[in-house]
C-alpha cells in the first residue's frame, strides 16, 4: 500500500457567507432558498470525511492538519493590496470580493488554512514523507486570479504551493492536471507565461468561465506549448474522459517529464451535479487517479498530490472521493456506488461516443 497523506481541517468546513440563492445573489425577485448559500457548501466534503470515517479508509491514510501558508507564501501569487483589503473586509464581519466568493469573519483565515492544506501536502510528497497526498481544502482555489477571486475561490491554493516549493528548491518542473468540470482559469494565468509549471484543464466547454479555456490558448513567452486545454462536449461520460487522459493528457506528461503532479480534483463532472452536465461517475474519478499514478510512477518517482476543488452533489460526491482515495491509497476498503448502475446505463450510446471520439482527434492534432 502507499503512504498516503490525508491533509484536512475542521475549520475548512466553517467557511461561510454570503446572501446567494444558488449562484444568484438574493435581492429584487430573487427569493431566498430554503436551504440557503452558495452550491459551495460544506456538506460535500463533510460527507466524504464521514465516509471514509465510516468505512474505516480514515484509518489507513497518514491524517494531519498544516500550518497556514505565511504572508510570503501569499505574496509569491497574490499583490499585497488585495490581500490587506481581503483581511482588513473578514476581521470586519466579511463581505464578498470578485465574482461569488462571499466570506464571513475569518474568512481570510481559513482561506490562508485551505491553501496551506494543499502546501502541506506537497510538501510532504516532495520532502518524501509521503508516497502521494491528498488535501481537502475548501474553499477551492483554481479560478481566483491573482487580485481577482472568483467562482468560490478566494485564494490560489494550488499556484501558491507550487510557488512555494519552488523557492524552497524541492522541485524544478511542476505538472498540474485540472479535472474540475469548469476550466481551472485562476492557476492558468498564473503560470501561463512560464516553463517551469505545465497546466492542463479537462473541462465541459463553455461552463464556466464561459469566456476561458479554449484550446488555442497555449501559453505566451517562455509559456507557449505548457498550457494546454482540453474542453470537452456535455454529456461525454466516462469514455470521453478516459480517452482524452490516455490521449492528450498523459502524452503531455511524458514530454514534459515533471518532478511531481498535482491534481486539482474536482468532482462536478459527475452525473448530478448541479452545475455541470459531464456524465462521470464514481468510477471515471478511479480511473483517471489510477492513470496518474502510473504517469507519476513512470515519470516522477510516484510524486502525486490531489488537491480537492469543486463538486457540488452532497451524495455523489462522496463516493468519488472514496473511489479516489482508495485507488490513491491501495486499500481494498470500498464504498460501493449507489448510483453506479443507473449511470452506466445513462452513459452516451455507441454513435455519441464516435462522435466525440472524432472530436478528440481533431483536438489531438492540433494539441500534440
Amino acid at each position: 500500500m502507499s503512504k498516503t497523506g490525508f491533509f484536512w481541517d475542521e475549520q475548512c468546513f466553517w467557511h461561510a457567507g454570503g446572501d446567494f440563492a444558488f449562484t444568484v445573489p438574493i435581492g429584487g425577485l430573487v427569493q431566498p432558498l430554503a436551504a440557503g448559500g452558495l452550491p459551495e457548501n460544506p456538506e460535500t466534503k463533510r460527507r466524504l470525511k464521514n465516509l471514509l470515517d465510516v468505512t474505516g479508509l480514515t484509518n489507513e491514510l497518514h491524517n494531519s492538519s498544516a500550518p497556514h501558508v505565511t504572508w510570503d507564501d501569499l505574496l509569491r501569487v497574490h499583490p499585497e493590496t488585495f490581500l490587506r483589503k481581503f483581511k482588513e473586509m473578514s476581521d470586519a464581519g466579511g463581505g464578498t470580493m470578485g465574482l461569488r466568493t462571499p466570506f464571513a469573519q475569518g474568512g481570510f483565515e481559513i482561506a490562508t488554512l485551505s491553501a496551506g492544506l494543499a502546501k502541506g501536502a506537497l510538501f510532504s510528497v516532495l520532502q518524501g514523507d509521503m508516497t502521494n497526498a491528498y488535501a481537502l481544502s475548501r474553499p477551492p482555489g483554481h479560478h481566483c486570479l491573482p487580485d481577482y477571486p472568483n467562482g468560490f475561490c478566494l485564494l490560489a491554493n494550488i499556484a501558491i504551493a507550487v510557488e512555494a516549493a519552488l523557492e524552497h528548491r524541492l522541485t524544478d518542473r511542476v505538472a498540474v492536471i485540472d479535472w474540475d468540470v469548469h476550466h481551472g482559469n485562476g492557476t492558468e494565468a498564473i503560470f501561463f507565461d512560464r516553463d517551469d509549471v505545465l497546466t492542463i484543464s479537462l473541462h465541459q466547454e463553455r461552463n464556466y468561465p464561459m469566456d476561458t479555456g479554449d484550446a488555442e490558448d497555449r501559453g505566451v513567452g517562455a509559456g507557449e506549448g505548457f498550457n494546454m486545454n482540453i474542453p470537452l462536449p456535455p454529456g461525454g461520460g466516462h469514455a470521453l474522459y478516459m480517452e482524452a487522459m490516455e490521449r492528450l493528457v498523459l502524452p503531455a506528461l511524458t514530454d514534459y517529464r515533471p518532478d511531481v503532479i498535482i491534481v486539482a480534483c474536482g468532482y462536478d463532472a459527475a452525473a448530478i451535479d448541479p452545475l455541470s452536465r459531464m456524465m462521470a461517475t464514481a468510477e471515471t474519478f478511479r480511473a483517471m487517479t489510477e492513470l496518474v499514478m502510473e504517469a507519476a510512477s513512470d515519470l516522477c518517482d510516484d510524486r502525486l498530490v490531489l488537491v480537492h476543488e469543486g463538486g457540488y452533489s452532497e451524495v455523489y460526491v462522496p463516493f468519488c472521493g472514496h473511489n479516489v482515495l482508495q485507488q490513491l491509497s491501495g486499500s481494498a476498503i470500498r464504498a460501493e456506488d449507489p448510483l453506479g448502475e443507473t449511470f452506466q446505463l445513462r452513459q452516451p450510446s455507441e454513435r455519441l461516443a464516435r462522435m466525440h471520439s472524432e472530436f478528440l482527434t481533431d483536438l489531438e492534432a492540433f494539441l500534440l
